[in-house]
């Protein structure tokens, strides 16, 4: 499934290594982002809290 998800970026956004979390899909995802290129590094499952 490709859901989006809250984040913004812009054309000088630079991200190494971020924990990009999908709410609606529940998963993680590590991305680096660079000049709007997307490079995924790993994808995680999420690790929810219970209470």
């Amino acid at each position: 499934m490709r859901k989006k998800t809250r984040l913004k970026i812009r054309e000088e956004t630079v991200l190494e290594n971020f924990p990009l979390f999908c709410p609606m899909c529940r998963q993680e995802t590590i991305v680096s982002i660079k000049q709007f290129h997307l490079s995924v590094i790993k994808e995680t499952d999420a690790k929810t809290q219970s209470r």
